[in-house]
């Protein structure tokens, strides 16, 4: 793949951290950096349509190849809430994202959950490419860890056997929805190479 400079629609510092930890063969720039400062409403269905959304735009906008995710997390017993809402499931921040959710979980025997994260790829010349990665586990009963970010400290994931706000970066990374999209989306783009 000849272009290595990546722009990641998102204004989620902790998005651009992790993707950029994620994609270290490629110079990845914020939306910002790359003179993009418009919000783009995620008024989609699912999260690869959103996550196509914000590539698109970013792209034509820039003129460079524009990364997009969208993702969220998904619980069994809320019928698949907070889903594509997940961000703005309370109205308020991540804080009341969480006490929103450990409200509605009280009680719930089924305590299954997962995270799920589509990426887009856009290039201005009109390719595209997408891959979804997951990650599942459940919802603890209280907050656990003081790392990541959003929902993090209420995932305990199966794979590592600790929330991912206990987990290291690089721990967090190996098994996250967002590491398994990103690993698809560069297996996709080695085969186009």
């Amino acid at each position: 793949m000849k272009e290595k400079i990546l722009v990641a629609a998102t204004g989620n510092e902790h998005k651009l951290k992790e993707i950029r930890e994620i994609l270290k063969d490629f110079t990845v720039i914020s939306a910002r950096e790359a003179g993009f400062f418009e919000e783009v409403e995620e008024t989609e269905k699912t999260f690869l349509e959103n996550a196509f959304l914000k590539a698109r735009a970013v792209a034509s906008k820039t003129g460079l190849a524009a990364l997009a995710d969208d993702s969220g997390l998904s619980v069994d017993a809320l019928g698949g809430a907070p889903g594509i809402y997940s961000a703005r499931y309370s109205g308020g921040d991540s804080a009341e994202n969480r006490k929103l959710l450990l409200q509605n979980m009280k009680g719930k025997a089924d305590r299954n959950a997962h995270f799920e994260c589509a990426i887009a790829l856009v290039y201005p010349d009109g390719r595209e490419y997408s891959s979804v990665g997951k990650t599942f586990g459940t919802i603890t009963e209280e907050e656990r860890g003081a790392n990541g970010f959003g929902y993090d400290s209420l995932f305990f994931s199966s794979d590592l056997q600790m929330t991912f706000a206990e987990a290291t970066d690089e721990q967090k990374n190996s098994v996250s929805h967002r590491g398994r999209a990103l690993q698809g989306l560069l297996e996709t783009l080695k085969g186009e190479q």
